[in-house]
Formats: structure tokens, C-alpha cells, sequence
């Protein structure tokens, strides 16, 4: 006999997606609870911090009371007395300065110049007085310089390294110079490794062909001199791969020979 359809006639859904649905009913339960334990969570966690807030307002306003006081004044600071007292030295500076450059045009009357710059003249500080009175300030700073550097001219090494040892600087010639001289320094104290060492650090403070290899080289001589073979070896051999072309390379092959 044939079968056939009624019209109308819908047949039953399979068991599997009923099991389908029923598990989507489920997930969708599911993730809303999760959702609703989450905005929970944050809701009570939101209560909690407002609740610190509350109970800690005045602790918080003094903090930020007291870092908005420490900004203004440290601006007031610099405005009203920092950077008028940075005026004042550099004009009185402004007189050392002359002495300083006189005396390194003029051989003849060097020393006296040099005297002049250090201790000032005509009422005026020199460098010596201005890096104490205005410590803290570029000036000042500067100041610790010439005063070193002239020391030096002088021959005057210990307080040369007091105030060379003062002065700072991010600038590659100036601070590498402030080392050489140092380094020169020590060296006449006798203080060997403090010399070698503040000498390689001029020659790496300003890589070129002209000053590393001077003060490299008068690294070597030193460790040389004092029987540091080894140490010798390595600046002088430094010196032939690094700045071939430079004068103290013309005839480092002898001097690696010595150290060999």
C-alpha cells in the first residue's frame, strides 16, 4: 500500500535538537548569572572605594595640597631666587673670566692673572668665591672649573683636584677636558690609578681622533712608568687599532715592543 504525507502533517523534531536547544537555554542561563555576579563584584567593589574616599577625603586633599604647594614653590624658587642669583654670578664672574683668558694669552704674567682670577679683584669675587658663594647654580659650577684649571697653571695640584672634583658637566669637550686635567692631577699627587683612569674616561667622554689618543697615550706612559705592563700593552695597542692616524700612533709599535 502506498504512504504518503497529509497535507498539514509536520513531522516530530528529532530528540538531538531538542537536546541542543535545551543545552543553549542552559549556556544562556549560564552567562547570565556569570554576567550579573560580575557587574555585582564591580558594583561592590565601587561601593568600597567610595566608602575610602569618604572616610580618607581629608588625608587625600592634603596630599594633593601638599604636592600642588611643593610644585609653586619649587617654580617660586627658581624664579625669585634661583635664577637671579645665576645672573648675579655670571656678572660678577664675567671679571675672572678676563683674568683667565689674559692669563693664557700672556706667559709673562700668567701667574699673577691666574692669582687674580682665583681670588678676585676690585671688590669682586673670584672663581674660588663664587663656586662657594653661589654652590647650586650653573655659575657655580662653572666657576669649580676655571678654578681647577687654574690651579693647575699654577701648579697648585691638590687644590686643583678639590675643585675639579666639584665640577660637573654633561658636555662631551669641556668634561673631557675637566678629566684630562684632573687625570694630570693625580698624576702629579702620585695617585697612579686614579690618574690612568680619569684618563681613559677623558678619552672616552669625547671620541675623536685628536683628544683620545693623547690622553690614552698618557695613560700608557703612566702604567709604564710604574710597571704596569699589562695595562700598557692594552692602551698602547688601543691606540694603533682605534686612531691609527693620530700623532701618539706614528710610533706605537716601539712602545708595544716595551710592553711585550
Amino acid at each position: 500500500m502506498a504512504t504518503y504525507n497529509k497535507r498539514g502533517y509536520k513531522s516530530p523534531k528529532p530528540e538531538v535538537e531538542d537536546s541542543i536547544d535545551n543545552e543553549f537555554d542552559e549556556v544562556v542561563a549560564s552567562g547570565e548569572s556569570t554576567t550579573e555576579d560580575v557587574f555585582n563584584t564591580l558594583d561592590q567593589t565601587a561601593s568600597r572605594t567610595e566608602e575610602w574616599v569618604a572616610k580618607n577625603q581629608k588625608v587625600i586633599l592634603g596630599i594633593v595640597g601638599a604636592i600642588a604647594f611643593a610644585t609653586v614653590g619649587y617654580l617660586m624658587y627658581n624664579k625669585f631666587i634661583v635664577e637671579p642669583k645665576e645672573e648675579e654670578a655670571m656678572s660678577i664672574m664675567f671679571q675672572s673670566q678676563e683674568f683667565f683668558n689674559d692669563a693664557i694669552s700672556n706667559p709673562v704674567t700668567a701667574d699673577s692673572l691666574f692669582k687674580l682670577a682665583l681670588n678676585g679683584a676690585e671688590g669682586k669675587l673670584g672663581f674660588v668665591g663664587i663656586a662657594d658663594e653661589f654652590s647650586g647654580t650653573k655659575t657655580g659650577n662653572l666657576a669649580n672649573y676655571y678654578a681647577g684649571m687654574s690651579f693647575m697653571h699654577l701648579s697648585d695640584f691638590k687644590n686643583a683636584e678639590t675643585h675639579l672634583l666639584k665640577f660637573k658637566s654633561s658636555d662631551a669637550v669641556i668634561g673631557a677636558t675637566a678629566l684630562g686635567a684632573l687625570g694630570d692631577a693625580y698624576s702629579e699627587l702620585n695617585k697612579v690609578d686614579d690618574a690612568i683612569s680619569n684618563y681613559k674616561k677623558a678619552a672616552a667622554k669625547n671620541d675623536n681622533i685628536y683628544t683620545s689618543p693623547r690622553f690614552l697615550f698618557k695613560a700608557a706612559q703612566l702604567a709604564l712608568l710604574n710597571n704596569k705592563k699589562e695595562e700598557a700593552n692594552k692602551l698602547f695597542v688601543e691606540i694603533k687599532e682605534k686612531y691609527e692616524t693620530s700623532r701618539e700612533a706614528a710610533n706605537i709599535d716601539a712602545y708595544i715592543l716595551m710592553t711585550e
